[in-house]
């Protein structure tokens, strides 16, 4: 698959935060998750994040990819990982989002049904493994925080005993548009929505760490 050059990763990272208005509400819960990532940071020497939703195909995809990019941003000994409760793949329509802000999608291993990718981005220092899974995959390291990304209401997630915490970060699902002509435009949107999420919550954990 090939790399589509629209923007850099960078750039289209730092603008998110520029272009993107997050309610105070929002905020502090964003600000609520880097500090829980900050005492674990602090304690451990490092952090295992699990982006979590039912398919693993769309925002928990997107979720571990920018927590990737951002832990690299900032220098941050941070691992994101991601998970569903059930298994699909990696979508092609958010394969195809983050191809057009500088991401490389190379095959790792082919399958009809769950390819698994290694996605890189300019001067990365090693890739992304990317493919859909359970979120207690082995690929997912323990203890790990998990931040739940359905936005359906917070009790009809799922009990995930193997995270030290959990947090539920909901993001609107681009799949309705699937198909249609605003496709692009509405996974682009998701896209810049969790990319300033991210910059935000790691950039607070920057600052902690002070």
């Amino acid at each position: 698959m090939h790399q589509t050059k629209e923007i850099s990763t960078k750039n289209f990272f730092e603008n998110s935060i520029r272009e993107i208005s997050l309610h105070s509400d929002r905020e502090n819960l964003l600000r609520k998750i880097a500090q829980e990532i900050t005492n674990v940071y602090k304690k451990n020497k490092e952090v295992n994040l699990n982006f979590i939703c039912t398919h693993n195909s769309r925002r928990s995809q997107l979720g571990q990819v920018w927590g990737s990019f951002a832990a690299d941003y900032f220098h941050l000994n941070i691992h994101a990982f991601s998970g569903g409760t059930e298994v699909t793949a990696f979508h092609r329509n958010t394969v195809k989002t983050l191809q057009s802000v500088g991401f490389k999608f190379d095959l790792d291993t082919f399958s009809h049904e769950n390819p698994r990718y290694l996605i890189s981005y300019e001067n990365s220092k090693k890739s992304i493994l990317g493919f859909s899974k359970f979120f207690d995959d082995s690929q997912n390291k323990l203890p790990f925080i998990a931040i739940t990304t359905c936005n359906h209401a917070d009790e009809n997630c799922p009990f995930i005993p193997e995270a030290s915490h959990r947090f539920h970060l909901p993001f609107v699902d681009p799949k309705h548009s699937d198909n249609s002509d605003t496709q692009d435009k509405t996974y682009l949107e998701t896209n810049k929505q969790i990319a300033a999420e991210v910059f935000f919550m790691f950039s607070e954990v920057s600052k902690l760490m002070v």
